[in-house]
Parts: structure tokens; sequence; C-alpha cells
């Protein structure tokens, strides 16, 4: 092995955990969104339920506000389409510790998306979660473990992966 290989410390490195594609509303316009999703991922979206009540917006306990899909496999392509209609530009400020989210205003502007007829004109919120190795020390049920301010990943990180995978602009 050569000096170079040997500095790297495989356990630094970074990675996308996972991405997850979200829309909020209630009644007829959750039920477009949760179309919308199935119809971007092919999986079937998860409902969220509420849990407190606010009366000036209408929501009360235990009713379905939003829908989720959480994607964990294959989320490179997607995540290329979604970037994409952006143009591969991105705020400082949609960057936080071990993530980063956007929005994405018509789902008719990602690539290969056609419009549709019964779900109209309709947005998502796109929030990518990276990770390092080591991470399943913390969620673990059984001997579970503490993991150090060390391992989370910076926004720096964060920026200087997106430049150099995804060629993705911040300002």
């Amino acid at each position: 092995m050569d000096k170079e290989s040997k500095k790297i410390n495989p356990m630094r490195e970074i990675k996308i955990d996972k991405i997850v594609l979200s829309i909020g509303g209630t009644g007829e316009e959750l039920e477009k969104g949760f179309k919308l999703l199935k119809l971007l991922t092919g999986r079937t979206p998860a409902k969220m339920i509420s849990r407190k009540r606010i009366p000036s917006l209408g929501v009360r306990p235990k009713l379905e506000v939003g829908a989720v899909v959480t994607i964990r496999k294959n989320h490179i392509e997607i995540l290329k389409k979604m970037l994409s209609t952006l143009d591969n530009t991105l705020k400082k400020s949609q960057i936080s510790e071990n993530n980063f989210s956007f929005g994405v205003k018509e789902y008719i502007e990602i690539p290969g998306t056609e419009y549709q007829r019964d779900i109209g004109i309709r947005g998502l919120d796109v929030t990518v979660t990276f990770k390092r190795a080591g991470k399943r020390v913390k969620l673990k049920k059984i001997k579970r473990g503490k993991i150090p301010k060390k391992q989370a990943v910076t926004s720096e990180e964060i920026i200087k992966l997106m430049e150099e995978k995804f060629k993705t602009k911040f300002i």
C-alpha cells in the first residue's frame, strides 16, 4: 500500500443516508400529494398524523396532514433529478448539520415527469440526510452507544461532497 491510501480513514467517509420527499395538506390536497409521491417514486407513501390542535390552521389531533416517502436505495438518480429542477444551485442557508433541504415548486419541472390532470400543479419538499460509518451504534436497540460530535457531518463537508459528486453550486 502506498502512503496516500493509508492516510484516508474509511470511517470518515461521508455517505448519503436517505432522501425524504414530503408533501403537506389535508383532505383532497393530501390525496393529490399522495398520488404524486407514488407517481414519482413508485413506492407507497406514509401518511403523517398531527398530534396537536392548531385552531387557526384547522388542525386537530389525529388528522392526516402530510405524506412522506423515504428513499434509501437508488437515491442518487432521484437526487440528480430533483437538483436539476433548481439548476444544481442551492443556498448555503439550506444546509444544516448532517442534512440539507430544498423545495420543488412544481413537479412538472422534474425531468421525465408529465403533467397529471387529476393531481394538478403541486410542489414538494426534499430532504437529503448524510451519515458516516458507525451511525448504527447510536440507533440500535441493544447495546446502544453514544457517538461523538466529530462524527457529525458539517455543512462545509456537505458543500464539498455536493460540489465534487453532483457539481452543485452554492450561493
